[in-house]
């Protein structure tokens, strides 16, 4: 079996089914043996089809299945040693069913990890010749059936080819069913998984028919289900090239947990089921609450301004009594808590999950979630479509966790939801002090976002494990008592909340952090009563006053005032005929202060709006960075002045003095935000608020000054030599140079936040802004802000000090970028900019002549010698446009 890239003709593709089924699959290298002959893409070659070749008369059905087990089910399958067959009735095909391919099992390394929710189409299974196709249907595109529309939604967009089969059998006398194997269906790379594993690690593997196998099968009348365990390899691993290249990322990385990084099995589960009878209501979706949608477009008619049609991802829930105030529902939404949970963490699992049920009851439903736990009696996989599920995972450069779902496109339902949640939470939180750590500083993971998927990425635990060095210092928290088992259990809890919210069809809400003041976070019988945040959906940071304030809740702990806004616009039971009515009313509440909403293109993107954050707490974000940073030069103040007992590492004091800095290369661009920043709200007409407005000028300066004061002062970083020549690593781990360059740390903040004040995005904003105030005095002016960031970088040239080698550093990264601006100039590229950056070129230049004359030391002479010249050039060149 092979999987197509694109469909063919069906003539072509029963041809080279054939022929593929008569050639052997490429046997991958016996490990330490000679190398196989065999390319990967000569083994993923499709074969040249044999058309002279006649074709084997199918095998009587019931000669095929003689001797074998039979499963009979949605699907009926037989079972032969290690065979297995799937028996297709006649109006078994072309009929739609929902397909779901999960990943119960992976190689622990840069994306390819077990316990993980993979794709769901909808599939037909449709017959040409002797030939059976395996069809993802386009549901994507539709019209009312029986009209032109739809014949013409058919006719514009495809559908999509999964996998062939030959067809092994004649029907049977009776029934008139043909057989065909699931082996030759099922083993190939549906999910794409080669070119995964190509992008994470740059080699090409190949997946390996004769190696895989099926590790259990399942049918009942609900669900038919396989588990394959799939072989991958590759026939060789290429040697290390012997001069580095220039783009280090292109080269090959092969795994690091196989005992042979030439062969490896990631577990498959399949399941096939069919959709449900009668689709439920879809509901339509508002953009002023954050849901995932299912969107469709939708061409039945021509009057309506677009085609798209978006509805609220959510489960099917029905009361049992609807006239009854409080009712339990006639199917709830069931979790199962995995069997690879840790007993220890089951209860707080078990708890971030029925917290919902609190948003339930508001809108009259008890009991709607139900919390089980997988036993050794149960003998289903929590991998397969029918069992929503929160499982562990493990892997050597994991630090997330994950919630997705799967839904029937025809209307939103979800109908299976697995999380996905790391070991390293509840792991890094009872790290013992002074013994072996965990390794933080993670590569960039393989998982890629989409909309229907939450990655709580490595910064999670980054934080955490900053929070925990933190605590530690101040001596808030033994590593070894009952306070950090209360913290971590917390921290699970809240993160599983998280995640439920996600399959229950709930979006991040990156806003809801600003609805409270800090002051109220101190408390924390106010937060236990009003939660942390407006909405569990954002991503918080601990809870960490400053020294000697009062300490409130470390993580939230219960539903913020949004979850139970949004629960209620999806799950609310409203009469159909008074549905659009209702529904705009609930969604009328957006522009209260509790129910602040802002997604995650809100936090990222052109618009940058400031108040949109991951990892931020309380209603003024700048005051909270500013906390941040001070509590970052806490802990570095600690590893400084800390003694460590005979025999202790030094490795501790290096993952504090990291933390600092990971705080600071977090904190420092949301800053930046504020330098042009424009609040954008999703309200509609009637509120009286704008859609947009620029941030006020006295928080853009303070934005500014905040920034300058934290990286371009000559006194922003300072560590005393005896501290530095002691950051150990350590050595079971460590990789790369082992000690600590402070200069190159300090000098990647700073041109990270060089590039973001000085770009053209920046430059844009604050031009634009003045269009959106009628007093353009209100807004930050593009010359104030290239000359505070100048004066600031270049301090030294008025104040007649010597520069040193940390701070001429900086400069020359300041003055490549004003070179540049007026070098080269790229078509987004607003003229103030080149006309701003010329005048204070030439006022740095008169600048840097007369700093020369200083008595400075002999480096800083030179550096201050070359800048002119390089400044000199520039201001004489000729300028280069993009694309010229």
């Amino acid at each position: 079996m092979f999987v197509l890239n694109s469909v063919r003709t069906a003539v072509l593709a029963a041809l080279s089914a054939h022929a593929l089924a008569q050639e052997p699959t490429p046997t991958p290298p016996v490990p330490h043996a000679p190398e196989a002959a065999a390319t990967p893409q000569a083994a993923a070659a499709t074969p040249t089809p044999v058309i002279a070749a006649p074709v084997a008369a199918p095998r009587p059905f019931i000669d095929i299945v003689r001797g074998a087990s039979h499963l009979p089910g949605f699907l009926s399958l037989y079972q032969k040693e290690e065979k297995v067959w799937i028996e297709l009735r006649p109006d078994q095909f072309d009929r739609p069913l929902f397909m779901s391919l999960n990943i119960p099992n992976g190689i622990g390394e840069r994306g390819i990890y077990g316990s993980q929710m993979g794709g769901s189409q909808v599939v037909v299974f449709h017959r040409v010749g002797n030939l059976v196709q395996m069809i993802a249907k386009n549901t994507d595109y539709s019209a009312k059936g029986g009209t032109p529309q739809s014949l013409a939604v058919q006719q514009a967009y495809s559908d999509s080819l999964l996998a062939i089969a030959p067809v092994v059998s004649s029907p049977h006398p009776q029934s008139k069913s043909i057989l065909v194997e699931a082996n030759a269906l099922l083993f190939g790379d549906i999910l794409g998984m080669t070119t995964r594993l190509e992008a994470a690690f740059r080699l090409t593997y190949v997946m390996d028919a004769r190696n895989s196998s099926f590790l259990t099968i399942h049918s009942d009348e609900g669900l038919t289900g396989f588990q394959v365990n799939a072989h991958y390899f590759t026939p060789r691993i290429p040697a290390p090239p012997a001069v580095p290249p220039p783009i280090p990322a292109a080269v090959p990385h092969p795994p690091t947990t196989l005992p042979d990084p030439r062969s490896m099995f990631i577990g498959y589960y399949y399941s096939f089921m069919p959709l449900p009878a009668q689709a439920m209501p879809g509901r339509r979706a508002d953009d002023r609450i954050g849901h995932f949608v299912s969107t469709s477009q939708d061409y039945s008619d021509d009057v309506t301004p677009t085609t798209a049609v978006h509805l609220v991802e959510r489960w099917r829930l029905e009361k049992q009594d609807p006239a009854a105030a409080l009712s339990e529902p006639e199917q709830p939404i069931v979790y199962w808590i995995d069997a690879n949970v840790p007993e220890k963490y089951r209860e707080s699992v078990r708890q971030g999950i029925l917290a919902w049920n609190a948003a339930f009851e508001r809108i009259g439903f008890k009991d709607a979630i139900v919390v089980k736990q997988q036993t050794a009696a149960d003998r289903f996989d929590t991998m397969d479509a029918r069992h929503a599920s929160i499982r562990w995972f493990l892997g050597s450069d994991v630090g997330f966790a994950i919630g997705p779902s799967q839904v029937d496109p025809r209307s939103g339902e979800i109908l299976d939801a697995d999380i996905a949640m790391s070991d390293i939470f509840a792991r890094g939180a009872r790290r013992m002090v002074g013994e072996d750590s965990l390794d933080f500083s993670m590569p960039l993971l393989a998982q890629s976002l989409q909309q229907n998927r939450c990655d709580y990425m490595q910064e999670s635990a980054t934080e955490m494990g900053f929070a925990m060095d933190v605590l530690e210092a101040r001596g808030m928290l033994d590593m070894d008592g009952p306070e950090a088992e209360a913290v971590a259990q917390a921290y699970v809890r809240s993160v599983i909340m998280h995640e439920v919210g996600h399959t229950l069809g709930l979006r991040h809400n990156f806003r809801a952090s600003t609805v409270y003041s800090l002051q109220q976070l101190q408390d924390p019988e106010f937060t236990k009563k009003n939660s942390m945040t407006g909405s569990v959906m954002d991503y918080t940071p601990f809870n960490l006053s400053l020294k000697g304030e009062k300490q409130g809740e470390y993580v939230a702990s219960t539903l913020g005032p949004y979850d139970y806004w949004a629960i209620e616009y999806a799950y609310k039971p409203i009469d159909p005929a008074q549905e659009k009515q209702e529904l705009a009313k609930i969604a009328s509440r957006s522009n209260e202060p509790q129910l602040a909403f802002g997604s995650d293109q809100d936090a990222s993107g052109f618009n940058l709006d400031p108040d949109v954050n991951v990892y931020d707490l309380g209603s003024d974000p700048l005051a909270y960075f500013q906390r941040r940073l001070t509590i970052s030069r806490e802990l570095w103040d600690r590893v400084q002045n800390r003694t460590l007992k005979p025999g202790e590492s030094y490795e501790v004091l290096r993952r504090s003095f990291d933390y600092g800095f990971q705080q600071f290369a977090r904190t420092l661009p949301v800053v930046v935000k504020y330098v042009g920043g424009v609040t954008y709200l999703r309200d509609h007409a009637g509120t009286g608020r704008a859609t947009f407005t620029p941030v006020p000028l006295p928080r853009q300066r303070a934005a500014l000054q905040m920034l300058t004061d934290s990286l371009f002062k000559t006194d922003s970083f300072k560590f005393s030599p005896a501290t530095i020549s002691r950051l150990g690593v350590d050595h079971f781990t460590a990789r790369g140079r082992p000690d600590v360059s402070v200069g190159g740390r300090v000098l990647a903040l700073q041109s990270a936040a060089l590039d973001q004040l000085m770009s053209d995005g920046v430059a844009v904003r604050l031009l634009d802004s003045q269009e959106k105030l009628e007093d353009r005095k209100q807004v930050l002016s593009l010359g104030e802000l290239y000359s505070s960031v100048q004066d600031a970088v270049w301090s030294e040239l008025k104040s007649g000090k010597d520069i040193s080698g940390m701070r001429r550093n900086l400069q020359r990264e300041h003055l490549k970028r004003v070179v540049a601006a007026l070098l080269r100039v790229s078509a987004g590229t607003p003229a103030d900019v080149r006309s701003l950056q010329r005048e204070n070129a030439l006022q740095l230049q008169r600048e840097l002549q007369a700093a020369m004359a200083k008595p400075i030391s002999r480096e800083a002479k030179a550096h201050l010698s070359e800048s002119v010249e390089t400044l000199g050039q520039a201001l004489k060149a000729s300028m280069l446009r993009a694309g010229a």
